[in-house]
C-alpha cells in the first residue's frame, strides 16, 4: 500500500539549543510556533510542520537540510540580513556580492545561510 497520498509531510532538523532555535526559526524567519514540549519545537511553515528536536551532541550536516522557494530572493536576502542574518559565500563558485549563485542553464538564483546550529538553509528564486 505504501504512505497514502493524502499523508502530511512532517520535517525534522535538530538543535543543540532548542531557545535559540526558536528565536530564529518564529522571530527572524517569522514561522508561526505550533507546538513545544520538552523535547522539541514545531512551526508551521506554511502548511509543512517542521519539528525541531533537541539534541545535545549534535552535529550539522555540511549540505542543504532545508530551503524555500521566494519570489524575490533579492528582497528575501535584504530582509533577513537587516534581521542579522549572513549568507553563505562559497569559494570559487561565481556568487554575487549578495551570495546569490545563478544557476546555468535553468536560471534558477540560490542563496544559502546557516541557522544557529550551522544546518544549511537556501532560497530559490526561479
Amino acid at each position: 500500500m505504501g504512505i497514502p497520498a493524502s499523508a502530511r509531510v512532517v520535517t525534522f532538523l535538530a538543535t543543540r539549543d532548542k531557545a535559540r532555535a526558536k528565536h530564529f526559526y518564529g522571530t527572524i524567519l517569522g514561522f508561526p510556533q505550533i507546538h513545544e514540549d520538552d523535547f522539541a519545537v514545531a512551526f508551521d511553515l506554511n502548511g509543512t510542520p517542521l519539528r525541531i528536536s533537541a539534541v545535545p551532541d549534535y552535529v550539522p550536516q555540511r549540505h542543504t537540510v532545508l530551503g524555500w522557494e521566494v519570489p524575490d530572493i533579492v528582497a528575501t536576502i535584504e530582509d533577513l540580513k537587516r534581521k542579522g542574518v549572513t549568507f553563505i559565500v562559497y569559494d570559487g563558485f561565481g556568487q554575487d556580492e549578495l551570495g546569490v549563485w545563478s544557476a546555468p542553464g535553468s536560471g534558477a538564483k540560490v542563496a544559502w545561510f546557516n541557522d544557529p546550529d550551522g544546518n544549511v538553509l537556501s532560497l530559490t528564486q526561479s
